[in-house]
């Protein structure tokens, strides 16, 4: 179970890290107001490039440029800074070496039942006290 866990972590983290890294751009085309095209990667077709002249004949019509094009790049990181335990102060490495020895010591499995007096070994008994003090149980 917990080398599964671990895999899973480890998978997750080179995930994270290499979508953070990654950068794309979406490019979609509009035709009076009608999606024509988009694309992730490649280069999305425009009006002119379309078989069909339905978009030209309304193009005609209006007064506002007809073809438009939106772009939507999103930047990944270029730079992956690699952070080490010697550029920690010492305050900050005191801060983690506690943490991690209380939140280790948080799951230690303890005894179920603890009794004290274990290893006590009862006093020896010269007279019978409850003769002496005449407590009967009845």
């Amino acid at each position: 179970m917990k080398k599964f866990f671990q895999k899973i972590l480890s998978i997750s983290l080179a995930l994270i890290v290499f979508l953070s890294t990654m950068s794309f751009t979406v490019v979609s085309n509009y035709c009076a107001d009608v999606l024509v095209d988009y694309s992730f990667f490649d280069n999305a077709s425009w009006c002119n490039e379309m078989p069909d002249d339905s978009f030209s004949k309304v193009c005609e019509i209006s007064e506002v440029p007809c073809c438009s094009s939106d772009q939507f790049v999103v930047e990944g990181m270029d730079d992956l800074q690699m952070n080490s335990v010697e550029s920690l102060t010492f305050d900050q490495q005191l801060f983690v070496a506690t943490f991690t020895y209380s939140f280790v010591n948080l799951f230690e499995v303890g005894d179920k039942e603890t009794i004290p007096f274990a290893n006590y070994t009862p006093p020896l008994l010269v007279k019978d006290i409850l003769l002496l003090d005449q407590t009967f149980l009845i």
